[in-house]
């Protein structure tokens, strides 16, 4: 059965451990869609065209802004050993704002019956990088909101952060909300991030409420990312130029 787009006006949360403390929470909105569904909409929001907000699938699923959308995902889940027979997919993103992209991170969330099975959490920094965990039990057995899924660290995302590690996931993906936590782990240093919020239909009032209220939409992420590494600086906190990322998409 196809579903209409939903949105999530949610929180997210910036925690970060260690020598050095440092927090912050903002408001977000994500749209939690079927990629192989063109399901009726609001009049303001669109699939693969411009309007005020919009989710294009060469913006997800490889390289940025080069992704081949879920075509990429099956390729990726066939790989693991997982076939596409049987198998839901959302994706859970960031929506475009007036035709600007940015990301931190995507969710794909794969569902067999009502069961979740795997989730690729799919990383984007504004060095114009990508990396993507794929996240399952073994057998992918569920995922409960319980299940912990822990994978290492492979790409430079924030500047402030050793490449070393490992992502500590957890989904609980209810009906009515969804709650997301990474706790990154490095020793005594660390960051915990979360995401969460209600589902509901998306809707043109809806939209124009979140824009509203959190004018500029992606570009305000953007903003938002510049100004904390800026108070991380002048915190004094050590800066990391940019290593090659890896040569693989997917860990």
């Amino acid at each position: 059965m196809t579903r209409g787009p939903e949105h999530i006006a949610g929180v997210t949360t910036h925690t970060r451990r260690g020598a050095l403390s440092h927090a912050f929470r903002y408001g977000v909105d994500y749209v939690l869609i079927d990629p192989e569904a063109d399901a009726p909409g609001p009049l303001l929001f669109s699939r693969n065209r411009f309007n005020l907000a919009s989710v294009h699938d060469r913006d997800h699923g490889g390289p940025m802004k080069r992704g081949r959308g879920v075509d990429w995902l099956y390729d990726v889940l066939a790989r693991n050993g997982l076939s596409r027979a049987g198998l839901r997919v959302e994706l859970l993103t960031q929506p475009r704002f007036l035709g600007y992209s940015f990301n931190p991170v995507s969710f794909w969330l794969v569902w067999c019956a009502e069961d979740l099975v795997a989730v690729v959490a799919e990383v984007s920094t504004p060095f114009g990088d990508r990396h993507s965990y794929l996240c399952h039990r073994p057998g992918f057995a569920p995922i409960t909101g319980q299940t912990r899924i822990d994978r290492p660290k492979s790409l430079h995302v924030s500047p402030f952060q050793e490449i070393a590690g490992c992502y500590r996931f957890g989904f609980d993906i209810r009906a009515n909300q969804i709650a997301i936590q990474i706790h990154f782990r490095n020793g005594a240093e660390g960051v915990v991030a979360t995401l969460s919020g209600p589902r509901a239909p998306l809707t043109d009032r809806g939209l124009i409420r979140a824009f509203s209220r959190r004018p500029l939409g992606a570009l305000r992420t953007t903003i938002l990312i510049h100004w904390q590494a800026l108070r991380l600086k002048l915190k004094g906190a050590h800066y990391r130029t940019r290593p090659q990322p890896p040569n693989h998409e997917v860990t």
